[in-house]
């Protein structure tokens, strides 16, 4: 089934994050070649499905930022490719977990690790990615680098029990879901932020100010994910239209539509989500139900607000090509549904 949605207006040209690919170009091809390094193992098993997930696709938006951020601030030394790699690392890794938890059979158009070699397998190398990298940011020798991105990874596993607690709820209200996304989504992105200024000994305040676009960042960019599950195109996505819907997920849109809605179509989320009611024609319920809600369309504009929070953390910092690439960043981010 084929559901368009008119995502505040029809889309526009996107906006392009080709300065930040050019800025780390020569950077990124270090990390790639630290990743291939890294996931190397004796068994088998190990480098076959890390290269699986690592090769599917993806932009590497977090690494990127990792290395731009520091570039951003002279750095001229070898660790933020370790740091940018550690960062990859664990967004893959919690892409592994993700995938378990979620029982998601496709991403970015392929089977995912789990449907190819089973949970277990997914979830130890998941594990084997994070000890790496660990051990990668232990190379750095940052005591703070190696705070922030531990501290993240506590975060992000609270993140997945948080989303556990509210699975299936209709009764969770929007400050809650923002909760569970700052710590799955906002945090990795703000840690990545963070570490580059902390490498390069930059000021407190620069770390905060780079600490604050990675969180906001964060928190637009997976609005933004919510919004395209009912009306993008798997290319934006990374996942097929509708499986947050069909894995009962309540997003953002789900939260706004049930709680504007009269109770009939409270008890149509109900039998969605609740008692997975969720085939096509329930779909397009949903999609018909949010636009006729607003549901859709005030979820980007949170995200929008969230994206002029990252903005604004930066706008006092002085001009560089890092800082226009960062900006361009958010652009992009808001414009897949714009």
């Amino acid at each position: 089934m084929g559901v368009v949605v008119n995502l505040e207006g029809g889309k526009r040209g996107a906006a392009s994050i080709e300065g930040l690919i050019d800025l780390t170009k020569e950077d990124m091809g270090r990390v790639n070649e630290l990743i291939l390094s890294k996931a190397g193992s004796d068994v088998e098993l190990i480098p076959e499905l890390a290269r699986h997930l690592i090769s599917s696709g993806g932009k590497r938006l977090r690494p990127m930022v990792t290395l731009a951020a520091a570039q951003m601030f002279g750095y001229a030394g070898e660790g933020h490719v370790k740091l940018a790699t550690s960062v990859e690392f664990m967004h893959t890794a919690t892409l592994l977990h993700d995938d378990v938890v979620d029982e998601s059979d496709m991403r970015r158009g392929r089977k995912t690790a789990r449907m190819i070699w089973g949970n277990q397998a997914s979830v130890l190398v998941g594990d084997f990615l994070l000890g790496q990298a660990f051990r990668m940011m232990v190379d750095v020798g940052s005591l703070d680098a190696l705070d922030i991105l531990s501290a993240a990874a506590s975060v992000i596993a609270e993140g997945e029990v948080m989303q556990l607690g509210v699975a299936k709820n209709l009764e969770t209200t929007e400050d809650e879901y923002l909760a569970v996304i700052k710590a799955k989504t906002a945090a990795l992105f703000s840690a990545a932020a963070e570490v580059g200024p902390v490498i390069a000994e930059a000021s407190r305040n620069d770390r905060a100010a780079l600490r604050s676009f990675g969180a906001n960042l964060g928190l637009a960019f997976q609005l933004v994910d919510d919004a395209l599950d009912y009306g993008g195109n798997s290319s934006d996505l990374g996942k097929n239209i509708g499986d947050d819907f069909r894995e009962g997920k309540v997003t953002l849109p789900v939260i706004l539509s049930y709680r504007r809605g009269s109770e009939e179509e409270r008890h149509f989320w109900k039998r969605a989500i609740e008692e997975n009611e969720c085939d096509g024609a329930a779909l397009e319920k949903a999609i018909n139900l949010m636009n006729k809600h607003g549901a859709i369309g005030d979820t980007i504009g949170r995200a929008r607000h969230f994206g002029e929070i990252a903005r604004d953390a930066l706008a006092p910092l002085k001009s560089t090509p890092q800082k226009a690439a960062l900006f361009d960043v958010i652009d992009f981010c808001i414009s897949r549904v714009t």
